[in-house]
């Protein structure tokens, strides 16, 4: 009945939503993209890390603040670069190490939402495919009640409103799951290009 229930969930978002993956392998993720489940700061950023805190603490609130600011994703990245231009003015020594900082700091900050991204996918995955069920049973329980000698009409009525409803539920959940399948992908362009940003400044 699951593999059924499961079949029936996928032909039917392959019709509405093309963008769901063929292989239902994984029901937690619907997804055309592949499923990268964590990042790897060291593939971004190459560059050995600093071991240790940092001292001064006028410098540590500033690497907080430059962190804060490229974790915004709305920012444009000509916007990003100005910031850590500016950081560097401010604290020309050491340029590698403390934007290395700022970036691991940033990294925490978008992987962290990636992988609530990647939580919000599965349980809405999960949510579409129990409320296909619901679908599926008031489909059948509204057949065997037509087919019944003496069809319970008011009966058959209040299910075909519910499944309509319902229908309708499913429908308008599918219209953002290109926008959530795409999110955990962007995230992780984002942090490349910040990584690559901050390496050229770093260079200059």
């Amino acid at each position: 009945m699951r593999t059924f229930v499961l079949m029936a969930f996928a032909g039917f978002v392959g019709v509405a939503a093309p963008v769901m993956a063929e292989d239902f392998s994984d029901p937690t993720w619907p997804c055309v993209q592949r499923k990268v489940e964590s990042l790897s700061l060291g593939l971004m950023w190459p560059i050995a890390l600093p071991e240790g805190e940092v001292e001064d603490p006028a410098l540590a609130a500033d690497i907080r603040d430059l962190a804060g600011t490229l974790a915004v994703r709305r920012l444009e990245m000509d916007a990003l670069r100005q910031a850590a231009e500016d950081f560097v003015d401010r604290w020309p020594e050491d340029t590698e190490a403390n934007l290395g900082r700022a970036f691991s700091q940033t990294f925490k900050s978008l992987n962290t939402r990636r992988s609530q991204v990647i939580n919000g996918i599965a349980d809405f995955s999960l949510g579409q495919i129990a409320l296909s069920e619901k679908i599926d049973e008031m489909r059948l329980e509204m057949d065997t009640a037509l087919e019944a000698e003496n069809p319970d009409f008011d009966r058959v009525d209040e299910l075909e409103e519910k499944l309509d409803w319902d229908q309708v539920i499913y429908s308008d959940r599918q219209q953002s799951i290109t926008y959530l399948c795409e999110t955990p992908q962007l995230i992780e362009k984002r942090l490349f290009a910040i990584a690559q940003m901050l390496q050229g400044v770093a260079r200059e």
